[in-house]
């Protein structure tokens, strides 16, 4: 059992609200920040009990922002927690955290689960997010339900927004006018898909770039099968082109 779970199955304090199979993912994505002086953003604060969590589990160089829409939040702040009111929806106020905020290490999306409220959440404030910082948005079940704004294949869910993240990790590469290198492409080092949850890890991404070490074991061109293939499915185009049909 990890910390993080201990303490939420210990818990007698504030209430904490989390799907049991979220610690193994917080324990691989969170746990190299531990004992640093990490600063975390989580939307969502209900009773206060998640940002104790934090708390505890970060130690105390870690600096914990909670926003949530409901006002009486505002009383559970305490020591190295700081809460910010606001409608997670509303990209002016969430333009504004980035002028009280000045730095975010970790940012976690609990908030209102609605579609459009994550995605606006991303847009704006991923980029705010430090370079080695990492951004997870919890709950994205909520892209299948329609009450959510959700639901199979919806266009305007997050995870189908966040599947173009796929994408764009790779325009490094594309051949296609429409796959641009983005800014994303040069901040997002990996993305992590779990059941609920999405996970961007930041990094500096810098054109990818391959080389080759060592000594041959055939000297000159070696024409591999892949290679071959390649060959024939272009003669294969270009035959096609006019008229003419390999099998």
């Amino acid at each position: 059992m990890s910390d993080l779970e201990a303490y939420f199955f210990g818990n007698s304090g504030r209430q904490i609200h989390k799907w049991t199979h979220y610690f193994e993912i917080y324990e691989r994505h969170l746990a190299r920040f531990r004992g640093t002086d990490v600063h975390l953003l989580e939307f969502g604060v209900s009773h206060g009990g998640s940002l104790q969590m934090w708390k505890e589990y970060f130690g105390p160089k870690c600096k914990i922002f909670g926003v949530d829409i409901n006002p009486e939040c505002k009383t559970l702040e305490e020591d190295r927690v700081r809460i910010f009111i606001g409608d997670q929806g509303d990209r002016n106020f969430l333009r504004s955290l980035k002028e009280t905020i000045p730095r975010v290490d970790l940012l976690i999306d609990d908030g209102g689960h609605l579609v459009e409220q994550q995605i606006n959440t991303f847009e704006e404030l991923f980029p705010h997010v430090s370079e080695t910082g990492l951004y997870l948005c919890e709950d994205c079940h909520s892209s299948y339900l329609a009450s959510f704004g959700g639901g199979y294949k919806h266009r305007g869910s997050f995870i189908e927004y966040s599947k173009t993240f796929v994408d764009a990790l790779h325009a490094w590469h594309s051949q296609n006018k429409r796959l641009k290198i983005t800014e994303f492409t040069r901040s997002a080092g990996s993305v992590h898909f779990y059941n609920g949850v999405v996970v961007v890890e930041k990094k500096v991404v810098e054109a990818p770039r391959h080389l080759k070490t060592g000594i041959p074991g055939v000297s000159g061109y070696r024409w591999s099968r892949s290679v071959l293939e390649r060959v024939r499915l272009r003669l294969k185009r270009f035959l096609r082109k006019y008229g003419f049909r390999l099998p």
